[in-house]
């Protein structure tokens, strides 16, 4: 047997950018991974003008209805990191980046007054957001809100590159089959359709080894995801559903996916071979 069969673990089946923070993202069919993720992701983020703190669907109570906007690149974002995005309001009304009323028209649809920043100018190179913990055994905190730090000069909670199996959504559903355990729910960049056969939370096995995808792509198992409130949240169809995020609690210390950073970045497309080096 060889080598590479021998370390096959399966092929993209999915591949997701978030251009802006905690907003409804974009499927694509073959994305640019450069040094921070996915080129485009978390390109921008909402500022809060009362507190300067980074908006996220982390914290609720505070932002109830970011998963009823959605951002998407409108063009290549070439030598700019950041590019240009298009935002799509909950009453369908589609606003751009580069429009100069921006933020007015954000503000009033979030009832709060916020800036829209690109990751790549924005002008604090280090920022804090909020998590909201509910009251539910296995998590670190409980009914409670902490601050945290997003990593300096960008808006993403923690590494550049989230990567999940659909064995472990169907593993989780298989527990909980009252829920809906949908890749939308957990935001990952790379979906990965395992071989037959595969462990229970895969995943959890990849920590410390190097991820190869097609020719080009190498990354680094850094950790476990853990998740939060945000896999609760309704979004579309999707109903609230606290035991979403009770289950991975109960089955897998609430982590559901891994992180990853970008040892060779590269074209990454749906279809390519998946394997561990």
């Amino acid at each position: 047997m060889s080598d590479v069969a021998q370390t096959m673990l399966g092929t993209v089946a999915a591949l997701w950018r978030y251009p802006v923070k905690s907003m409804m993202g974009e499927e694509l069919n073959a994305a640019v991974l450069t040094q921070r993720g996915v080129l485009g992701d978390r390109a921008y983020g909402l500022v809060d003008s009362a507190d300067g703190k980074v908006a996220t669907a982390k914290n609720p109570r505070k932002w109830p209805h970011l998963f009823d906007f959605r951002a998407a690149s409108t063009e290549a974002p070439g030598d700019d990191p950041s590019g240009t995005v298009r935002i799509t309001l909950p009453d369908g009304t589609i606003v751009s980046s580069e429009q100069r009323d921006v933020d007015q028209v954000l503000s009033q649809a979030l009832k709060r007054d916020v800036t829209l920043r690109a990751a790549e100018r924005r002008s604090v190179p280090e920022a804090t957001s909020e998590e909201y913990w509910p009251d539910m055994e296995g998590l670190a905190h409980r009914d409670t809100v902490t601050d945290f730090a997003l990593p300096e000069g960008t808006f993403f909670d923690a590494a550049f590159v989230h990567v999940l199996t659909i064995a472990t959504l169907e593993r989780l559903g298989e527990i909980y089959p009252q829920g809906r355990f949908e890749v939308r729910r957990f935001r990952p960049n790379i979906v990965v359709a395992t071989a037959d056969g595969a462990a229970e939370f895969a995943e959890n096995t990849w920590i410390g080894h190097t991820l190869a995808i097609g020719e080009e792509i190498r990354l680094n198992i850094t950790g476990n995801t853990g998740r939060c409130v945000m896999t609760t949240l309704p979004q579309g169809d999707l109903p609230h559903d606290t035991g979403i995020l009770r289950t991975a609690a109960q089955q897998n210390d609430a982590n559901v996916g891994v992180y990853a950073s970008v040892v060779r970045g590269g074209t990454v497309r749906r279809g390519d071979v998946v394997r561990l080096e």
